[in-house]
């Protein structure tokens, strides 16, 4: 049930993340409520730089993919264990600039980036601007030229590898909204048109091959073509790539089912095969780049809510419903997502009856899962859906115009708010 070690029960029988209560969280911020953990964020962010450090000799960074939770204190925390940031908006890169995160440090993704984007990534000097398409290209040429800027780029490139995962988080097949394809020459054609602008450098290949991956033979297989299209470009420019992205995507466990792999097994078949590869190919060995968003922000993270009713319909179901929903958790309307619950005011009982938890939205969908293990609810209880710090918060919608909840980051026993919860004001600010 406890999924994460940062999850435990204390002496009242109350659920607690960080050494903070869960209940009394929920009675100080109120709920719904988002709570993130600094402790597990910082782990994690270290054990990813320590592997890189052992696998690749330094020679690489992780960049934390914004996408999954971002926000003012979270880009300061990946700021200051020297971590990388991925954005993929003027509004995730406005939030890293506005608390000073190192540009050099940023990468800018997304497959149909505006002028105002590419301006304002200029402007900010990032280290990359991950370029998706040729249209894309041409433009940042011409807008790099019209300011007097020389624009630093990846290619995303499609290794043409369909990960084992949902079909709408498969990023790296050829039949993908995102990226250059190897297959038809797509790619190729486009570094050498890279190579002879005058506005743009061309450092580095990114590549993504979906998320929420359990297997790590597909990084490794993705990792051998990347390094033999490198080769090509080699032979048939002269050109030699210096960097080198492998994307992320790394499976956490949101439920007892799942078991993801290592992240230190992932990162030492995967430096094993870029060593062998580049030696047998006689290429330097690239400075590595990878992007463990979930993996870092997903397990931190749950979600409080307070039981509004309980309606058992006997011989079909029992209905659990709660203050929040696919408002602030869409996955499961999207994916059909799975999750473990707990009650946390019983967090002691046993898990004894099965239930589907329902959101509060004008919605038959809205749905945290069905068929769950909880222990016995009633109106009142404090339930806390584990493993939500990833693309929950980022997610949020205001459908119904309800308001987002706040997020609270707890840390060695104590709790401070990050993000204030929206008020109906909030929701027609932008009115006229």
């Amino acid at each position: 049930m406890l999924l994460t070690n940062n999850l435990t029960v204390n002496e009242q029988g109350h659920l607690a993340i960080g050494g903070v209560d869960t209940v009394e969280l929920a009675r100080e911020y109120g709920t719904p409520l988002y709570v993130m953990d600094e402790g597990r964020i910082r782990l994690a962010c270290r054990q990813f730089k320590q592997s890189i450090d052992n696998y690749y000799g330094g020679r690489g960074i992780a960049h934390y993919a914004s996408k999954a939770f971002c926000c003012k204190e979270m880009c300061r925390i990946i700021a200051d264990e020297g971590l990388g940031l991925d954005v993929v908006s003027i509004g995730e890169l406005y939030t890293a600039m506005s608390v000073n995160f190192p540009p050099e440090r940023i990468g800018f993704h997304g497959n149909n980036k505006t002028e105002e984007e590419l301006r304002y990534a200029l402007e900010c000097s990032l280290g990359h601007i991950i370029v998706d398409n040729l249209t894309e290209l041409e433009t940042l040429d011409r807008i790099a030229g019209e300011m007097g800027k020389n624009a630093r780029i990846m290619f995303r490139v499609k290794p043409g590898i369909e990960a084992h995962t949902h079909e709408f988080i498969m990023t790296g097949q050829i039949d993908s909204k995102f990226g250059l394809a190897l297959e038809n020459g797509e790619a190729m054609g486009a570094v050498k048109r890279a190579l002879a602008m005058k506005n743009v450098t061309l450092g580095g290949l990114h590549c993504h091959i979906g998320s929420q991956i359990f297997d790590i033979d597909p990084f490794v297989m993705a990792a051998d073509v990347m390094l033999h299209f490198i080769a090509d470009i080699k032979e048939q420019t002269g050109y030699e790539v210096e960097e080198l992205n492998l994307g992320g995507g790394f499976g956490i466990k949101y439920t007892e089912q799942e078991n993801p792999s290592a992240y230190d097994l992932y990162m030492q078949k995967v430096s094993d095969k870029v060593k062998n590869t580049c030696a047998a190919l006689k290429l330097k060995q690239p400075y590595i780049v990878i992007e463990p968003g979930r993996s870092i922000a997903g397990p931190a993270g749950i979600t409080l809510y307070q039981v509004g009713s309980v309606k058992k319909i006997p011989g079909v179901r029992t209905y659990v419903s709660i203050d929040g929903g696919m408002t602030d958790n869409p996955r499961y309307a999207l994916y059909q997502s799975r999750y473990e619950a707990v009650c946390a005011n019983k967090a002691d009982a046993p898990r004894d009856q099965t239930v589907t938890i329902a959101g509060k939205c004008c919605e038959s969908g809205d749905l945290i899962g069905k068929d769950m293990p909880l222990q016995q609810v009633e109106p009142g209880d404090i339930l806390a859906v584990l493993a939500t710090g990833a693309y929950n918060y980022s997610m949020a919608s205001h459908y119904n115009r309800i308001p987002n909840p706040a997020v609270v980051m707890v840390k060695d026993g104590t709790s401070r708010l990050i993000i204030k919860r929206e008020t109906p004001e909030d929701l027609i600010r932008c009115d006229l």
